[in-house]
């Protein structure tokens, strides 16, 4: 992955140029076709998906919770502990993201733990953000 991208991406404003490199290293990017299903409810989750371009729903049941878009990172679960998808991750325009398997983060956090746990953090607040509105 080239480490510009990671530059328009909020979540990782505080790194350092060194750092934006490793994680890119540890990150693939991909291109996705609209209509394509990242994530399913129910499922165990192994990535972490940031956008960079275009836009995906997120839908829980029958019920739309959210639409995403470039910026907005969704599967940080994976990155937190062992559970379940809790809703399906839907693309609604084609769409390219930065993937993190949670294999590649545990190795960005034995080589910069810092690093990891400042990700952590964001995806944490984040989830509490979700849950409180």
């Amino acid at each position: 992955m080239d480490v510009k991208h990671l530059d328009t991406i909020t979540l990782f404003d505080g790194l350092s140029k060194d750092q934006k490199a490793e994680v890119a290293r540890q990150a693939d990017e991909i291109d996705v076709d609209a209509g394509k299903r990242l994530v399913s409810e129910g499922r165990f989750g192994y990535e972490f998906f940031v956008i960079e371009d275009g836009t995906c729903q997120v839908v829980r049941g029958d019920q739309h919770i959210a639409d995403l878009g470039p910026g907005d990172f969704f599967g940080e679960m994976a990155l937190l502990g062992d559970t379940t998808r809790n809703a399906d991750v839907i693309t609604a325009t084609p769409m390219t993201a930065m993937v993190m398997t949670d294999v590649a983060f545990r190795s960005l956090a034995r080589k910069m733990p810092r690093v990891a746990e400042e990700i952590r953090s964001a995806c944490r607040a984040r989830t509490e953000e979700l849950v409180a509105g």
